[in-house]
């Protein structure tokens, strides 16, 4: 009993006096573990007459528990410790203004696309979204694009290898076939713009393997060319923040429009800078027309019903005419010096109201 009663007051002082947790654990070890004093203790009771078993028995249980909670209560008070001193270390002063050096940029892509969206959106345009990977049928086939057509080729589409059918998936050329989902998904009336990742085989000064489209789409029952021109010049006028655009449309051909033009803007070249708005010259924007019928029938719309406009444009081009961007290879370099030159502040964020590119 004594020696019970000693070898607890023992370890209690040696617990109370630990001072980090390598120590506890040893004397934990050396306390409770196989070969401890107090499971020395425990293994002698085999030897003992059943009378003195019975009394010496619950006076070492309560030992060994004693010991183990006292061997958690200085842990937790171990690391209770540790993390005061750890948090005092690691302490970070938030009331300290941030480094100059440190603030991101918006890329000017990211900058433009809000932009497009949030002129469309207050036109009542809905932004619908789609898979890049995509089927012939939605890239090609639903477009009225026929097999013998260029596009299809492989040097101008990236294909993914063939399947057992002997069918290829691809990465989408361009954003309309985000319209062919939508119009065999809903039903007519659309009014819809489609922003994304489209990917061709070119690459130079003013084409990159990956680049960026914005369309827009309008299906309903009275839409006409009128309409059409009239949300591309509040569109421009919005975009390029002028009071007044002077457009033209020429003739052009695209199989998924009938009929089809390619929108010129008037401007002046003056050096490496273009004025939009006003002067001689005119710059080719976009591409746009009325829906071709047959696109309509691969959607199942009846085109003798429903008609309606769409138009395309590469978001990458127009944020080089728009901020004077040279090239469009850096758009893609990661180069911190050139988006922070060319970049955005995050809190600036593009409104009608308040400014697009303050």
């Amino acid at each position: 009993m004594q020696d019970i009663e000693k070898l607890e007051g023992e370890l209690l002082g040696e617990i109370g006096n630990i001072t980090n947790l390598d120590a506890l654990e040893s004397l934990r070890i050396s306390a409770l573990g196989k070969k401890g004093s107090v499971s020395l203790m425990m293994r002698g009771l085999g030897q003992m007459d059943p009378a003195e078993r019975q009394i010496i028995a619950p006076q070492l249980n309560k030992l060994k528990t004693t010991v183990g909670d006292a061997v958690d209560a200085a842990k937790a008070r171990l690391h209770a410790a540790e993390l005061d001193i750890k948090l005092a270390a690691e302490r970070i002063d938030i009331s300290l203004p941030a480094r100059p050096e440190t603030q991101g940029r918006i890329h000017p892509i990211s900058q433009v696309m809000d932009e497009i969206t949030e002129i469309f959106a207050d036109m009542g345009f809905d932004i619908a979204e789609g898979p890049d990977i995509e089927d012939d049928f939605h890239n090609f086939t639903a477009l009225n694009i026929p097999p013998e057509h260029p596009a299809r080729q492989m040097h101008d589409t990236f294909y993914l290898p063939e399947k057992e059918d002997g069918s290829r998936q691809l990465l989408r050329t361009h954003t309309s076939t985000v319209q062919i989902r939508t119009m065999q998904s809903q039903e007519p009336p659309h009014r819809i713009v489609v922003p994304g990742r489209t990917f061709r085989c070119d690459s130079d000064q003013t084409h990159t393997p990956m680049f960026h489209q914005i369309e827009g789409l309008v299906i309903d029952k009275t839409s006409h060319m009128g309409h059409l021109k009239g949300v591309l010049v509040e569109f421009c006028k919005a975009f390029f923040e002028v009071d007044d655009v002077t457009m033209r449309f020429r003739p052009s051909y695209f199989p998924f429009t009938e009929p089809s033009a390619e929108m010129d803007i008037k401007c002046t070249f003056a050096g490496d800078h273009v004025k939009i708005g006003e002067g001689d010259d005119w710059l080719e924007i976009l591409g746009c027309g009325m829906v071709n019928p047959r696109v309509l029938a691969h959607c199942g719309i009846d085109p003798n019903e429903y008609q309606g406009f769409a138009w395309g444009m590469g978001i990458d081009r127009i944020a080089m005419l728009k901020y004077g961007i040279p090239d469009l290879r850096a758009f893609f370099d990661a180069d911190l010096r050139w988006l922070k030159h060319y970049g955005f502040v995050p809190l600036d964020v593009p409104t009608l109201g308040g400014g697009l590119s303050r």
